[in-house]
């Protein structure tokens, strides 16, 4: 069964631009720069035709990553959320139990994750641990330097 992917539509319409640009003009852009560099002329000893080539494998190994999640993905609907536990899509204040540092953080898909700017992932440990909990609450995550307890402040949209 094929893995599915949790984005928000924004993200959705993000990814979809981007595959069109990459089936569209990247391709094209890539087989121009391959006809270019076998011009060249003998392909054992043409740096320019393997750089094209390895270019144009990886444009083709994102075309198919993207193609991927375009086929087997759910939108997050935010709107349908009651705001008493954490789940996907939602805002969220923690507070180390530690440290008392209070910390901000949205709960996204796999895909949105990006833990240095406030997006945090469902299946990430930190994720795992939050979701499901209510306001009060104390997640502990399991981390290498041992288990580390966060208390659930705030829930929004």
């Amino acid at each position: 069964m094929a893995k599915e992917y949790k984005i928000t539509q924004e993200r959705l319409e993000e990814l979809q631009t981007e595959f069109n640009y990459l089936k569209t003009v990247r391709e094209k852009e890539v087989a121009d720069l391959i006809k270019e560099a076998r011009s060249f002329g003998d392909l054992s000893e043409n740096s320019e035709y393997d750089e094209a080539k390895n270019e144009q494998g990886k444009l083709y190994a994102r075309i198919a990553e993207l193609d991927e999640i375009l086929s087997n993905y759910t939108i997050i609907d935010e709107s349908e959320q009651d705001m008493d536990k954490v789940r996907v899509g939602c805002r969220i204040v923690v507070q180390d139990m530690e440290t008392e540092e209070e910390e901000s953080y949205q709960v996204v898909g796999s895909q949105e994750a990006d833990p240095m700017n406030g997006y945090i992932s469902e299946e990430s440990p930190f994720g795992k641990a939050l979701l499901g909990k209510a306001i009060g609450e104390i997640a502990v995550v399991e981390a290498p330097v041992g288990n580390i307890e966060y208390k659930v402040i705030a829930i929004s949209r």
